[in-house]
């Protein structure tokens, strides 16, 4: 028979709320809506600046207002608002004013390489430190990581961000604001969960059960 506070143990489990799609819509969704509502208001002829410059001005607004959404979303459904997404939204509402201030779309594709290189920036200073500012970052993901697999985390992260960080700024003067649309919205996306799980046997080698680290993973994958 169990103990009662075995029993407040797995009742407390039971009850914990699964967050992996709640996790998804707060990371991913405005960056759909930027997508689908640059793609409804984008002119059909390939050569109208003036149409283009619109559709980024509605599609950055809706962006904009899709990631205020999105934190309201995390604060009502999960309980918390990370440091990671406090910032991500402060510079999406930077960027993105500046973007409807002067009208120029560089300011929003630049927007992720600020984030990428934000990130990376304070996870090498924290490895310098000897810290994983990867755990303050993400607050309680990652539940019985000891502290050299977050060492080990931070990390990799600090690189995978600095590379992200190189590729998008690379396609933003190289391509068409529609081809870095869609490498935003597939590729890096893509790249950002296989990048994720790849760090499945890390974690697992340093104190996270298989089921806990696959849905921390899952639910905290690394995003602008």
């Amino acid at each position: 028979m169990e103990s009662p506070k075995a029993q407040q143990d797995s009742a407390t489990t039971a009850e914990k709320p699964k967050s992996s799609w709640i996790n998804l819509v707060v990371d991913f969704g405005p960056l759909l809506v930027f997508f689908l509502t640059y793609r409804h208001f984008s002119p059909e002829e390939s050569g109208d600046a003036i149409g283009t410059v619109s559709a980024v001005i509605k599609g950055t607004i809706a962006f904009m207002g899709a990631t205020v959404v999105a934190l309201g979303v995390s604060k009502w459904r999960l309980g918390k608002v990370s440091p990671m997404l406090w910032l991500t939204t402060t510079l999406i509402l930077g960027f993105g004013t500046l973007t409807v201030i002067f009208r120029e779309a560089i300011w929003i594709q630049l927007k992720p390489t600020a984030v990428y290189l934000m990130f990376s920036v304070v996870l090498f200073i924290g490895l310098m430190k000897g810290k994983p500012m990867l755990k303050y970052l993400l607050q309680s993901a990652f539940e019985g990581l000891n502290e050299e697999g977050w060492i080990k985390l931070s990390r990799n992260w600090a690189w995978f961000f600095l590379v992200l960080a190189i590729a998008n700024t690379a396609l933003v003067y190289t391509v068409s604001f529609d081809a870095w649309l869609q490498a935003k919205l597939w590729g890096f996306t893509v790249a950002s969960f296989l990048f994720t799980f790849s760090q499945l046997p890390m974690v697992l080698k340093h104190g996270m059960g298989e089921t806990e680290a696959r849905e921390d993973l899952l639910d905290n994958p690394p995003h602008d």
